[in-house]
This record gives structure tokens, sequence and C-alpha cells, in this order.
């Protein structure tokens, strides 16, 4: 199985979390949790980490982590390795008490801290563990409604700026109940990155482009199939003063070098597979008769450092 994609820098927000091993409980009393606590504080105090919200279950945990320094492995190695020493050593075991490595969704805080916040704190009703959010004591909800004094370690300010009072952001998480609210992962990429077209963009432009990483990393692959397709659909628009003809010669283009299956292109245009492969066949079965459009197409192919394309 191929590793998880991280991408690290001063000032990423994530969404994180990790499960016990074979999926057993990683909490089995109040004295592991206000362990686990300590664990999160000393992450901010050693590490720069910053907490913005966190919920406890009792197989799993969620963090809403920013780290500063750009040191995601360093905090994690710390929460997770402290806490399972903690753990092994109380109950007089070994081995691995969490699953894996941790996973770690890079997010786009301006339009997802608030969101995954709320998803964070209802987590308990979802897995109906409670029927309201403030009945789980481990959760960092009690802190942002006032029913409690929220830890110095604890930064609740960058979710709060968006809401007037506690009382405003108790309506926001309450307004998220029931299953009539989509989840905020649906837009979620190749299961690491989180936000907007443009902040993918750039996460993919400064982070990944040119940079030497393993190939068994899947989100890799998939990053960088959108990716090309991305650079092809900039490349196409406004280039032929046809709407619709761009469209076909996009997903030509697409089809023949941005590496991603029919499946995926259809998925990506909306479109069925059988669709894009017949698109693909009626562009090229164009070109055979149209010079003019095969030379546009070559030209394009070219521009973007693409194989030669076939007629």
């Amino acid at each position: 199985m191929g590793r998880a994609l991280r991408i690290t820098y001063s000032g990423a927000h994530y969404h994180v979390t990790s499960r016990g091993n074979e999926q057993k409980n990683i909490f089995k009393s109040h004295r592991d949790r206000e362990q686990f606590l300590s664990y999160l504080e000393s992450s901010v105090m050693r590490y720069s980490a910053k907490i913005h919200a966190y919920c406890l279950m009792t197989n799993h945990y969620h963090l809403l982590l920013e780290t500063p320094d750009g040191n995601l492995p360093e905090i994690m190695r710390h929460i997770n390795g402290a806490y399972t020493n903690y753990f092994n050593t109380k109950r007089k075991r070994a081995g691995h008490l969490f699953q894996g490595r941790y996973k770690a969704i890079l997010i786009e805080a301006d339009g997802y801290l608030t969101e995954l916040s709320s998803y964070i704190h209802l987590n308990p009703v979802r897995a109906g563990v409670t029927e309201k959010p403030e009945d789980h004591t481990w959760s960092s909800y009690q802190d942002f409604i006032g029913l409690r004094p929220a830890p110095s370690w604890l930064c609740t300010g960058m979710v709060m700026e968006h809401f007037s009072d506690s009382q405003s952001y108790r309506q926001f998480v309450e307004g998220r109940l029931g299953n009539g609210h989509e989840s905020p992962f649906q837009g979620t990429i190749a299961a690491t990155l989180l936000g907007s077209e443009s902040f993918v963009q750039g996460i993919m432009t400064t982070h990944l482009d040119g940079k030497q990483i393993e190939r068994d990393v899947p989100a890799i692959r998939e990053l960088s199939k959108t990716r090309k397709i991305e650079m092809i659909l900039e490349n196409v628009r406004g280039i032929a003063g046809d709407a619709k003809l761009e469209h076909k010669i996009s997903i030509y283009l697409a089809h023949r070098h941005s590496g991603a299956k029919l499946k995926e292109l259809g998925v990506y245009f909306g479109k069925k597979d059988t669709a894009i492969a017949q698109t693909t066949k009626r562009l090229a079965d164009e070109m055979v008769s149209d010079k003019k459009l095969k030379k546009l197409v070559y030209s394009l192919g070219i521009k973007l450092k693409l194989s030669q394309v076939e007629t």
C-alpha cells in the first residue's frame, strides 16, 4: 500500500484523525482522556502547535490543527507517541496502539475552518453517543459555547471571529444537525486537500510541481492528473473562439495526455466514460479532414509540452 501524502509548510491547517489499531478503543477511562489532552497541551508548548478544536471518541479522535512552524510530523509523533507509551505502560502491553499512520487533510482555513469545527463538535451526535453536542465532555464544544473556561492551549479565536458571540456559534453548529447538511469533506481531493480550486492549484504549484516525491504515494498520482487537466483547460480556454469546440479539444487532450482513466475523466467533465471516448474519436476524425483544426490541436500539444498529438 502506498504511503499517505504529507504536505507541510508554516501556517498550514489540517483536519487530523487517528484510530485505534483493529478499531480497538484507545481511551478506556477519564484518566486516559485527561492524559491525551495533556499531550495536546505539551505539543503547543514544545512544538508551537495551535489546536483550534478537538473531539475524543472511544476508538479515535479528531483535531483541527495549525502548524506555525510547518512541523506536522514532529507534532504528531509527540502526541501519538507519548500517548502510546503512556497507554502501554499503564496496561503492561506492547505494540501498536494506533492503526497505521494518522490521517491529515490539508484544508483552506478561510473557507473551511468553521465548517470543520462544527463537524468535529457534532461527531458524538452522529455516532449516537449523545443527543446534544454539549453533552460530550471530551470535545472543545463546551469551551466554545461558554459552558466552561477554555484551557490556555486551545485557540478558539480564529473560529469565533466569524461569530458575534458563543450563542451565534451554537446556533451555527446546531443548524447542521440532521441529515440535510452535506459533509464538508465531499470536496476533498485525493484524500489530501480540501479547499477552493485556487487553493488546490496554489498548493500543487508551490509544494508539488518539480518536487521529488515517492511515486508510491497514491495522492501524487491523482493530483498530478488533476493538475494536467487544469493546465489543459487553462490553455484551451479562448483559443478557438468557440466554447463547444474548446470543450471537445479539452476532453481530447485530457484523454490522450493527462494519464486519467475514462471513468476519472467522466467524473471530472460530468459525462459518461463512453461519451469521453466518443468525443475523443470524433475530434480525431474531424482533424483528418480539417487541417486547420489539426494544426490548432497540435500547437496546443507543443505549448503544453505534451507528447505529439496522435492523428
